[in-house]
């Protein structure tokens, strides 16, 4: 399946990394070093700051062939034709968002639990994110679930699953055999000084596990 290999590499933005750069450019080199997949997450922006760097982010990924996700924001992703957009437990029902974006685009749904990975599922999520598999700093509020879970999750769905959360170059060897599709990353990529060859080397890692 086509999606499972856009879910190798899953580039998630975060401003707070930029250092004066844009995140255009950031997502430029990122994509240059092999990301397979882009969501723009933004929860500081106003709506129409937001919308401008979603379109520009947009174009720069179809330039790439990537796919282009939404963040939580669903009214945005219909309103600029995202190719998919992506929402936690706490956001709208998948359902909803499924009915909303229509069939033929791709929705991506978090899911710390056996449970919700099933429901999301059958609510027709095409995929689903899952963590944090280790301790994270660019989410206050996640729990760790451990390598176990994400395993248990990975066997009682039949969408693929991308690990989320704290996955570094040094620890990404520890998914190997746990089923996942691809592993979704923030810091790993865009805190490096030299975002591309993090990008590279991180693609030919996760590479040894899927």
């Amino acid at each position: 399946m086509k999606l499972n290999k856009s879910l190798l590499l899953y580039a998630i933005t975060d401003r707070h990394w930029l250092n004066g750069k844009t995140l255009y450019s950031q997502v430029e080199l990122a994509l240059k070093g092999g990301a397979t997949m882009i969501q723009i997450r933004e929860k500081d922006l106003d709506e129409n700051a937001f919308l401008k760097e979603a379109e520009q982010i947009q174009s720069l990924c179809a330039k790439y062939c990537v796919p282009f996700i939404v963040n939580d924001n669903v009214e945005l992703a219909v309103k600029i034709g995202a190719d998919g957009v992506h929402v936690g437990q706490s956001d709208m029902a998948a359902k909803d968002v499924r009915a909303l974006i229509g069939k033929d685009k791709i929705l991506g749904v978090s899911a710390q639990t056996v449970k919700q990975a099933l429901e999301a599922q059958k609510c027709g999520a095409d995929y689903l994110g899952t963590g944090a598999v280790f301790p994270t700093g660019s989410k206050d509020d996640a729990q760790v679930l451990g390598v176990q879970t994400l395993k248990e999750i990975c066997s009682a769905v039949n969408i693929p699953v991308v690990a989320i959360g704290g996955i570094s170059k040094d620890n990404i060897l520890e998914l190997k055999k746990s089923g996942i599709a691809g592993v979704s990353v923030i810091s790993a990529i865009f805190a490096q000084n030299d975002i591309v060859a993090a990008t590279a080397e991180l693609k030919s890692l996760v590479e040894q596990i899927v």
